[in-house]
Order: structure tokens, then C-alpha cells, then sequence
């Protein structure tokens, strides 16, 4: 079992609209850092990997594909084409560097927000936006990615893990030692969630049932407009120390460290070794969702004083000075995220309309005749603008 030190000096001050104090801003001492803003490589004696330079492209590319997408489809809700779009700017590096770390068997509970994991996990994206579009309640099959359907209702997704995590370990396929199959379970959610009483209750249960579980949470400071200060007096990695499992506070900027923190707690779960708390210290560039104006809460320094921490740019810089990646690489990455721009703005706009009487599919093995009655009503009304 790992032990996480927690924080000498947690933040016990108001948050207010200002840049936050330095150490405060960069997550404290005790957070896990591979990769500076400025690009430069750090070790850490618990937590690190060895990266080549071809996993390191490979994490740039999905995390400038995934903002693509997350851009395009914020385009298109302001065009009418969705109803709605949570966005996922700035958050790139905390999803894709957990993604990375997942293995085939492990499973995801997602929330609404987690756009980059579903990338990595092989979810066509035009499923994701066929739900925020309201063609359908989501259009992938969750045992075909191991990736469950997005959660809306906030914190109830940390009670589904535990429980199929439970499930795991009653199939035999946990601490088995064989690597193909081993699993564990990742449970996503944001800091607004974690004052949920499902998120306690789901704690619980993991640390009674020592579940492979791992509790991921992207604290990105804004709980719609609430800060994360007015939820909690001490950091939120350290919440797991009272439940009887450890947590850590990971740089959730860096996706060299994210991967590295989560590989880490994600085959302690494989092996039995229980629950984990991560909690990837982040920032929500954009808005909460598209019916959100994050304007009315922050001010535009603490804006610009996360952009300095862009996670796109930090590995950019380092592929560039370091790892040696030519600008021809850039190009093709940009050249591939034009081409799916492309396609999301004309795959969204050619989505059929569903048929109106599909709401009533699939709520009932057997239909009551209540139902049935409702839904030959809703029948007769559309066909009323047949003749008109």
C-alpha cells in the first residue's frame, strides 16, 4: 500500500476572483509533477514512467484531437445543432493521461464531461454528439469500450463503479497475478461532486469491500460557479485518508504525471490492494456547459493565469526541445484535426431526427395498457400535422 503524506499547510484561506498565490495555484508541495508549465522533465520517487517519444506524440495527438473536438462541438451548439455541450477545455491532459493508463479489461463510469476518455476508449464521436444533439440517450455500447453511458445525475456514477467493481472481484478477476485479466474500475467525477452524499456512500463501500476502485476526481476549482474552497477546508486527495484508503494529488495539467499516478493506482486495484483516490488538481478553461457565463464569477486574470499552465503547450514545448519532434509532426496533427472537424460538423448536421414514439421503446419488457394507451395518443397527435 502506497503512503500518501498529506499537505503541511492546506488551503485554509477564502478564494477570491485574483490569480491564486503561488503554491497554492500549482496544487502545493505534495503534488505529483512529471512535467513543468515550462516543459521541463521532473522525477518523483513514488510516482513515475518511462515515456518514449513515441507514447508522448501519441498522448499530444489525442489531447489536440480531443480539444478539437470539444472546440467543434461548442461551435456547433452555438449554431443550434445541440441542444447543449459540457465543455472539456483545459482539462485534456487529466482524461487522456488516465485513458492511457486504463488496460482492455479495465472498466469507466463516466460523468457527462469525459469526452477525451471516451476518444481514447474507441467511442466515435459523433455518438457523443448524437446525445447532446438528442437524436438518442447515448448511441455506444458500453461493454463493446468498456465505458459506461455518461451520467448526468452528479456523483451517482461512484456508486455504479463500486458495485461493478464488487462484481470483479466476485467473478475472480481481481489479484489474480495474470495481467490479461485483472481488473480494475475507474470511477470519474469533479469536485462539485464530491460533497454528493453518493460519493461517501460509494467511499465506503470500496473501503469496506476493499473494491478495485479507483476514485478519479478532475478538480478543475469551479462547481458551476462555486469554488472548490467553499466545499472543502483541506485538500481533496486527503478526504481518503478518512475512509482507509490512500489518495494523492496529481498535477492534472501534466499528462505525463496523470498517466503515471493512475498506472500506479489503477494495478494496486488489480492486485487487490483495494481503493484509490486521485484527485487531478485542473482547470475548467471554458464554461461549465454551453448555458453557462463563467464571466459572471471569475475574472479574467485567474483565466489567464491557468492559460500559462496549458496542458497542450507544456508537452508541445517539451516534444519540441526535447524529445525532438519536427514541425512536420505539428502539421499533420493539425491537418488531422481539421479533417475531423469536418467530419463532426457534417456528421452531426446529416443525424436523422429519431421518431417521436421511440420514448416509449424499451421502458417496459411488456408494456401496461396505460402506456400503450399514452403512446397511441402521442401517435394520433403527430399524425393531426399530417393534413396541415
Amino acid at each position: 500500500m502506497v503512503t500518501i503524506h498529506p499537505e503541511r499547510h492546506p488551503e485554509h484561506h477564502r478564494q477570491d476572483t485574483a490569480p491564486p498565490a503561488e503554491g497554492h495555484a500549482d496544487g502545493g508541495p505534495d503534488m505529483v509533477q512529471l512535467l513543468t508549465p515550462d516543459g521541463e522533465r521532473r522525477h518523483h520517487p513514488l510516482y513515475d514512467a518511462d515515456f518514449s517519444a513515441e507514447q508522448v506524440r501519441a498522448l499530444y495527438r489525442d489531447m489536440a484531437l480531443t480539444r478539437r473536438l470539444d472546440v467543434e462541438a461548442t461551435a456547433l451548439q452555438r449554431h443550434g445543432e445541440l441542444g447543449l455541450w459540457a465543455q472539456l477545455l483545459g482539462q485534456e491532459a487529466a482524461q487522456i493521461g488516465a485513458a492511457h493508463a486504463l488496460r482492455p479489461q479495465d472498466f469507466v463510469f463516466p460523468t457527462y464531461r469525459e469526452h477525451a476518455v471516451a476518444w481514447v476508449r474507441g467511442v466515435d464521436p459523433l455518438q457523443i454528439l448524437s446525445l447532446w444533439r438528442g437524436v438518442d440517450h447515448g448511441g455506444w455500447d458500453p461493454h463493446e469500450h468498456n465505458f459506461g453511458q455518461y451520467t448526468v445525475v452528479i456523483g451517482a456514477q461512484t456508486l455504479h463503479a463500486v458495485g461493478y467493481a464488487m462484481g470483479a472481484q466476485c467473478d475472480g478477476v481481481v489479484g489474480t497475478g495474470d495481467a490479461d485479466v485483472d481488473t480494475a474500475v475507474v470511477a470519474h467525477f469533479g469536485d462539485g461532486a464530491s460533497s454528493q452524499g453518493d460519493v461517501s456512500e460509494a467511499f465506503v463501500f470500496a473501503a469496506s469491500y476493499n473494491a478495485p476502485v479507483v476514485f478519479f476526481c478532475q478538480n478543475n476549482q469551479w462547481a458551476i460557479s462555486e469554488p472548490v474552497i467553499r466545499q472543502t477546508r483541506v485538500p481533496l486527495y486527503q478526504r481518503a485518508a478518512g475512509f482507509g484508503f490512500p489518495g494523492v494529488r496529481v498535477d492534472g495539467n501534466d499528462v505525463l504525471a496523470t498517466y503515471a499516478v493512475t498506472q500506479r493506482a489503477l494495478q494496486a486495484a488489480r492486485e487487490g490492494q483495494g481503493p484509490f483516490l486521485i484527485e487531478a488538481y485542473t482547470y475548467r478553461m471554458g464554461a461549465h456547459t454551453t448555458t453557462d457565463d463563467p464571466t459572471r464569477y471569475r475574472s479574467s486574470a485567474e483565466v489567464e493565469h491557468w492559460r500559462a499552465r496549458d496542458p497542450l503547450a507544456r508537452v508541445e514545448t517539451y516534444l519540441r526541445r526535447t524529445v525532438g519532434a519536427d514541425q512536420r509532426f505539428f502539421d499533420d496533427v493539425a491537418a488531422e484535426a481539421d479533417e475531423l472537424g469536418h467530419e463532426l460538423r457534417e456528421g452531426c448536421k446529416a443525424m436523422p431526427d429519431p421518431d417521436p414514439l421511440r420514448i416509449f421503446d424499451h421502458v417496459y419488457a411488456e408494456p401496461p395498457a396505460e402506456l400503450v394507451a399514452q403512446r397511441d395518443a402521442f401517435a394520433d397527435y403527430h399524425a393531426s400535422f399530417e393534413d396541415a
